[in-house]
């Protein structure tokens, strides 16, 4: 479902070039849930980044679901992102003018998909908040927003789930709901998940770990140890 050759990424910084990603090649199967983990400014939402198509690298090559996206410009990008890809983010990234049910059905209603209602009211249900669906993000607690954003993922029926720290945001009780959400459902869709972590409990439950230390991929198996696997860093 996803690969990468070679995979770079430099900026441009007043003291000079910066390299934050190098030489990434890597393969995630289709449904396979990973994990990529790394200490603080390691590059690990770069990577995500440049997986999702949200930015474009500096050097190599990026397929999803065999097609070269690094070859596409910015509104080809934002067609595959829109046809093929969800989100979920730690800050939620919910839309404060448009209700809970509004914001599950936007990705739907974007793919003119008649059932955009219907479904966004089901996942609604599914992740407990049938009582929440007429209120605005600022009536929600973090956990609420969490799970709104994880059903607008679903809603969208996307192929890739990209996740940049889900539960960063939460204490630990809630963070633990909003993970069982996410595999629950994950296992439902059969969908490819793609998740930056710092949280333990997250990153072993998924399939395979990917360790990334220095903009290099350093450990990429089902069994890094889990000391390595959190990077030892907030």
């Amino acid at each position: 479902m996803i690969k990468t050759v070679n995979l770079s990424k430099t900026v441009v910084t007043s003291e000079g070039q910066l390299t934050i990603l190098k030489g990434i090649d890597l393969e995630i199967k289709q449904s396979e849930s990973v994990a990529i983990v790394g200490a603080s400014g390691s590059g690990k939402t770069t990577l995500l980044s440049l997986l999702a198509g949200l930015d474009t690298p500096t050097g190599g090559e990026i397929y999803l679901g065999g097609e070269e996206i690094t070859a596409f410009d910015e509104e080809q990008r934002a067609m595959m992102r829109g046809k093929r890809v969800g989100f979920v983010f730690q800050t939620f990234q919910l839309l404060g003018s448009l209700t809970a049910i509004e914001n599950v059905m936007l990705p739907a209603e974007l793919k003119r998909d008649p059932q955009a209602e219907s479904k966004g009211r089901e996942l609604l249900t599914r992740v407990g908040l049938e009582h929440r669906m007429h209120h605005y993000p600022r009536q929600l607690s973090g956990g609420e927003q969490q799970r709104v954003a994880i059903a607008r993922a679903f809603a969208s029926s996307a192929e890739i789930l990209f996740a940049d720290e889900p539960t960063g945001n939460l204490d630990s009780a809630t963070g633990g709901t909003v993970i069982d959400l996410i595999f629950e459902l994950n296992r439902e869709f059969g969908t490819t998940l793609v998740l930056v972590t710092h949280d333990l409990r997250l990153a072993e439950r998924c399939d395979r770990s990917i360790q990334i230390a220095s903009g290099e991929l350093v450990a990429d198996a089902r069994d890094i140890p889990m000391e390595s696997r959190s990077g030892r860093s907030g």
